[in-house]
């Protein structure tokens, strides 16, 4: 049964992006859909890109964030079924009948996520390393995943608006995993089908990437706090990365005791830590050498082991102590 989806895009500024997101998705070898993107009062010329596409435009009058935007768009789709989606996402051109097939399977008590593209559309180190990282991160884990991401989310318009949308008032990231939560806690089964995806456009540097890990982090780390689930395995808040940063910690310490005390016994206990963080990461680090070949792996790991810790750890000690302080 080919069920009628809405595509719904929020979207702020994204005059970058939002024309290649809507180019993509009405290439869509899917007929039965319709595009509803809410523009949440930018400033730049998006709403002129997306006067070109055949979709319905819905503007906000004030800045309102992605939840709302997300929200808005849901009041007005007409499809029986929601796929939500980024206005830096690109749908592949089977995204659609996938999600159709996989909804109409699973039923429509489920909500069934995809994930990014191995590889990002833009094809630079740190875009390709986060794109791996994530999809990596999100597709390993099928019949369980601890939430659903908007880049991909598919789900009935009746359960959405049974479970009242996205929380507006929440952070100012991770209502997709809280809205997860939610469902999963109300009955509803999650189910991630990493056959369905979407093209990331991230156009990240090192200063990007370590500006995403940092405010990541410290969101992750509020909610995990106030949700009591801080050993999750929690998609890109994955075991591996935590086992990541306790182990920098860790190295970091010996690494001192070795300097402080001249004793090189200390410097064995670093090798050891460094092992086992190797060991936690070795799928991680096998896609990298998959996806992007020997060079690519190497460069991956160090950035990875040596570097990608420093703003998970920063943006985690600010989300403990942002925490404390609101107690």
């Amino acid at each position: 049964m080919k069920k009628f989806i809405s595509v719904i895009v929020p979207n702020h500024n994204g005059s970058a992006t939002i024309g290649k997101c809507l180019e993509a998705a009405f290439a869509s070898a899917y007929e039965n859909f319709e595009v509803v993107v809410v523009d949440d009062c930018s400033s730049d010329n998006s709403t002129s890109i997306i006067k070109r596409f055949p979709c319905r435009l819905i503007e906000l009058k004030t800045h309102a964030g992605a939840a709302k935007a997300r929200n808005e768009g849901a009041l007005a789709g007409k499809g029986e079924v929601f796929f939500f989606t980024d206005a830096d996402c690109l749908l592949q051109a089977n995204s659609l009948a996938l999600a159709n097939s996989a909804i109409n399977e699973a039923g429509t008590d489920a909500v069934i996520g995809g994930t990014y593209t191995r590889l990002p559309l833009d094809k630079d180190f740190f875009s390709t390393f986060q794109s791996i990282f994530i999809h990596y991160s999100e597709a390993k884990n099928c019949e369980r995943p601890d939430y659903i991401a908007t880049h991909a989310m598919i789900i009935s318009a009746e359960t959405f608006r049974r479970f009242d949308g996205f929380k507006e008032d929440f952070m100012p990231i991770l209502e997709d995993v809280e809205f997860s939560h939610r469902l999963y806690r109300g009955g509803c089964r999650l189910l991630m089908d990493p056959e369905i995806t979407v093209r990331h456009i991230f156009a990240f540097t090192l200063k990007k990437s370590f500006l995403n890990a940092y405010r990541k982090a410290r969101y992750w780390t509020i909610y995990s706090i106030r949700n009591r689930d801080m050993l999750a395995d929690s998609g890109t808040a994955s075991r591996e990365l935590k086992v990541n940063g306790i182990s920098y910690l860790a190295c970091l310490l010996f690494l001192l005791l070795s300097v402080v005390t001249l004793d090189s016994a200390w410097l064995i206990m670093a090798a050891v830590f460094t092992g086992l963080n190797i060991f936690a990461g070795r799928g991680l680090l096998a896609q990298f050498r998959k996806t992007g070949g020997p060079l690519f792996a190497l460069k991956a790991a160090l950035y990875y082991l040596l570097l990608y810790p420093l703003p998970v750890l920063a943006g985690s000690l600010s989300g403990v102590m942002e925490y404390a302080r609101h107690r």
